[in-house]
């Protein structure tokens, strides 16, 4: 009964919105459009579609503001003004009571919260649609007092996702089977899309375990401070970490006063992008202001602070090699070098004609070259790339979605931050330069030292191997005299070869342990 509920509720947030509009106005069959024109009698719909569907996702609970916001990254999909409008969602919803989220503690702990935390603030400090933040102090196991961060877990938040994930997949099998434009959006892989990262986000232990990770690889690069997990306190429903203080990225006058240096902070913003995508492949997918500050203590001033790590986005080597090829491509404008990856990729048939996929591209790319962030959108520059990837037949990539997102916040920090700022030059000398560590000596000399091991077992066991080979073709039938003497042949030039470079092979492991010495 509570499922027929809460989908007669959600019918009814449909029709009171006016987003059955959204639907059945592009639906290629007849009598559908004519029921389009009843259903409007006697309902007020003045306000823009992308405004109405905003609220009706609002009104319909954290859930569905999750997936607006999932739904706002898939420009590739979605009409310009529908997108932009989802795009204003925020995390910010009401809290639920302190109570409830001092029972989750208590629950994840097994002891009461006052014996977890030596202070625990009642009030939170930050709530989302999936967690919510309180601010407390504890001792570790030093005895040192530590003032931290706890993130509780929505209640019962799994039973009615798993509820309204069900209602979303029907209602997008629906829109498949009734409108052909509906079958091009694919709603059923954006719901499962938004499934996963969903789940992923539920479970607060894999945040922690994001944000240890970044935590790693951003050591030494001294622009960016990640919060410590605290192990010992981290469970699916509640995770603790070291408490961090900064202001909100988007008080941009604020830090001008303290005397954070703006436009370097925006340059800064680029360089963490590219450096987590193209050289980590692991980056933090959720850079909304709200996840986002700036560190103003002397120690630390002007660094970034990055907050929830529920979604982060991931690159094989393939995708990192293929997108900077393409970035590079594009800063020096080679078009046709852009036009030749996607056919090489397969992300476009493989008959389509360079020279007018390179023409398309450039009608797009060429107009927003040399100028600052103020006179160009990024935004727009993807939504006409889109467009054009539909014309084009593009097979949209889904691990790519999550850094689409990124990028266009990327550019509403850097638009806030600094209109001035050139993202391409800007990006550029990054690029170029993780190319020529792709390819240029130290990739090699860092292969080199990753298979050693590997090698340097494997030697020893040569002489065996190619003995026992040796003895197999001497047991073949004389009818195959011929070809084991021809292979026996081979099979010396081979080992020759074999012996003399598995000799420099050593010999290059030695120099490697003298200069390994000598460091």
């Amino acid at each position: 009964m509570s499922r027929l509920y809460r989908s007669l509720y959600i019918f009814w947030i449909v029709f009171r919105f006016g987003l059955d509009q959204l639907v059945l106005d592009g639906l290629d069959r007849p009598w559908l459009r004519g029921l389009t024109r009843v259903l409007r009698l006697g309902r007020k719909l003045e306000a823009p579609r992308g405004q109405r569907l905003r609220q009706a996702l609002e009104h319909l609970g954290p859930i569905f503001v999750k997936f607006g916001q999932v739904l706002s990254t898939r420009r590739d999909l979605l009409p310009s003004d529908i997108a932009n409008e989802l795009a204003l969602l925020q995390d910010r919803v009401p809290p639920f009571p302190s109570e409830v989220a001092v029972a989750t503690i208590e629950r994840a702990f097994g002891r009461p919260v006052d014996e977890v935390f030596t202070r625990f603030d009642r009030q939170p400090v930050a709530s989302a649609s999936i967690a919510q933040v309180h601010f407390a102090s504890l001792k570790t196991r030093e005895g040192l007092e530590r003032e931290v961060a706890v993130k509780v877990l929505r209640p019962n938040m799994l039973r009615v996702i798993e509820k309204d994930l069900s209602l979303m997949r029907m209602m997008a099998s629906w829109l498949e089977r009734l409108s052909a434009d509906g079958r091009r959006l694919k709603p059923r892989e954006v719901v499962g899309e938004f499934d996963k990262y969903l789940h992923d986000e539920l479970d607060l232990v894999r945040e922690a375990a994001n944000a240890a990770q970044l935590r790693r690889n951003m050591e030494g690069l001294n622009l960016v401070l990640i919060p410590e997990m605290l192990w010992d306190f981290c469970h699916t429903e509640v995770i603790v970490m070291e408490r961090m203080d900064g202001v909100p990225i988007n008080q941009v006058e604020r830090l001008r006063e303290a005397g954070v240096d703006i436009p370097q902070l925006a340059r800064d913003g680029v360089t963490l992008f590219f450096t987590q995508v193209f050289r980590d492949g692991f980056f933090h997918a959720d850079m909304h202001p709200g996840n986002i500050q700036v560190s103003l203590d002397p120690a630390t001033f002007g660094r970034y602070v990055s907050l929830d790590f529920g979604i982060v986005g991931t690159l094989t080597e393939f995708d990192k090699e293929y997108l900077a090829q393409n970035f590079t491509a594009f800063f020096r404008r080679d078009y046709k070098r852009v036009a030749e990856l996607h056919v090489e990729s397969g992300w476009v048939p493989a008959e389509t004609r360079i020279d007018e996929l390179e023409a398309a591209i450039r009608a797009v790319c060429e107009p927003y070259f040399d100028r600052p962030l103020k006179e160009i959108s990024l935004g727009m520059v993807l939504m006409r790339l889109f467009q054009t990837s539909r014309r084009f037949h593009v097979e949209i990539q889904p691990q790519l979605v999550l850094l689409q997102k990124t990028l266009l916040n990327i550019e509403g920090l850097g638009r806030q931050l600094d209109p001035d700022l050139d993202l391409w030059s800007t990006a550029k000398p990054f690029l170029e330069k993780w190319m020529m560590d792709q390819v240029g000596p130290q990739k090699l000399w860092a292969q080199l030292k990753s298979e050693a091991p590997r090698y340097a077992k494997l030697l020893p066991e040569l002489p065996r191997l190619v003995h026992d080979f040796l003895r197999h073709r001497q047991s073949a039938p004389p009818t195959d005299l011929q070809r084991l003497i021809e292979a026996q042949t081979r099979t010396q030039r081979l080992l020759f070869r074999i012996l003399w470079g598995g000799l420099g092979f050593i010999l290059g492991l030695i120099a490697m342990q003298v200069v390994f010495q000598i460091q």
